[in-house]
């Protein structure tokens, strides 16, 4: 179905941007689980609202509830629904758009898919669906920590045309909330910062990219020929609103180099086959080698601007539409924590599935 993903461990988001709540249940999740309502709640508050200058001033607490399918602190395996509610709906700043497509939005494709559409904040097709997936992915990262001590740890590495000095190290989550704009390299984020206000003062917003890099993961995750690790993982953040793009290892800067350039070569570390490079960020023939995964994800400018802009009514008809309610002048500081937990929610399944088939990986 096309609100579910994963094939284990499976999550089924619910909800519109503008309803009574959103929500996800999780099935699959292995029984007994140490699992406190304050570990979901954690990510959930990196995701929300209002957090900052930067972001939507909409006022969402994010508070999660719990269904089911927890009991005295741990997990029993069966279903766990979770539920956020809205409490700072505005519908009524959307009625204008329920007779205008919003360029580059997903007014128009919706109403010509179904026929009917949530004209109300974008209904199903808000980032405000991601709720739910920043939840579940709380319990995916809690068991690939228990598992396996997998670490993820996403952040952004360019604004518009701004872009911050690679690292030559596995940041800190510390480093990354450091800033509202979650990019370690503080002098740049500065300037990101400044940017982003000065295009929210002038009703416009800017895009940029995201990097997330994962490590404790063991080779062997990654299904050939069709579910391979890259192919999932690639799904998943495109998945996302906004998305624009998605690049492993080199990317399509490895396009430009030679093979005798741009091969990982194998040598016998400390007893462990390992990669002097890693071109192939962490994935080759679609199974994780055992190196950092490290994969880049891009952002377009948010569709919603508060500038008039040409489009058409339900009608055909020319017309003007500017921008009405609260919305993020760029996604990507609220971006991060979602596209961790996809991360995750990509990498336990893939988990499962390579104890259940091969049963060289326990929890």
């Amino acid at each position: 179905m096309p609100n579910s993903f994963g094939k284990l461990f499976t999550v089924t988001t619910w909800g519109e941007s503008h309803g009574g709540a959103v929500g996800v249940v999780v099935d699959g999740c292995p029984p007994r689980l140490p699992l406190e309502v304050s570990e979901i709640q954690v990510e959930l508050d990196r995701r929300r609202p209002g957090q900052s200058d930067l972001v939507t001033a909409r006022e969402e607490e994010d508070k999660v509830e719990i269904l089911s399918g927890l009991f005295e602190g741990r997990t029993t395996g069966t279903p766990i629904s979770m539920l956020v509610r809205n409490t700072d709906a505005r519908p009524g700043a959307y009625d204008e758009m329920g007779k205008k497509f919003r360029p580059s939005h997903a007014d128009f494709t919706y109403q010509a898919k179904f026929g009917i559409r949530d004209h109300q904040g974008g209904g199903r097709a808000s980032a405000r669906e991601t709720v739910g997936r920043v939840a579940a992915g709380a319990i995916a990262k809690k068991i690939l920590q228990l598992a396996g001590g997998v670490e993820i740890r996403a952040f952004v590495t360019r604004i518009h045309d701004l872009a911050a000095h690679s690292l030559d190290h596995f940041p800190s989550l510390d480093e990354v909330e450091d800033s509202p704009v979650r990019c370690p390299d503080p002098a740049t984020a500065a300037r990101m910062i400044a940017r982003i206000k000065a295009v929210r003062a002038d009703g416009d917003s800017v895009g940029g990219l995201i990097e997330c890099r994962v490590r404790g993961v063991p080779a062997g995750l990654g299904e050939p020929v069709f579910d391979r690790l890259e192919a999932d993982l690639a799904k998943a953040m495109l998945s996302l609103p906004a998305t624009k793009g998605f690049e492993i290892g080199s990317g399509f800067a490895g396009s430009l180099l030679k093979g005798s350039e741009h091969n990982d070569l194998f040598e016998n570390r400390e007893g462990q086959v390992r990669t002097r490079t890693n071109r192939s960020g962490g994935v080759q023939g679609g199974i994780s080698n055992g190196e950092e995964i490290r994969f880049g994800v891009a952002f377009k400018p948010t569709a919603t601007i508060l500038r008039p802009q040409a489009t058409v009514d339900v009608h055909g008809r020319a017309t003007k539409l500017a921008g009405r309610g609260r919305h993020d002048p760029c996604v990507l500081p609220r971006a991060v924590p979602i596209v961790e937990a996809m991360t995750a929610l990509v990498l336990v399944d893939h988990w499962m599935r390579q104890a259940a088939q091969c049963g060289t990986f326990k929890f």
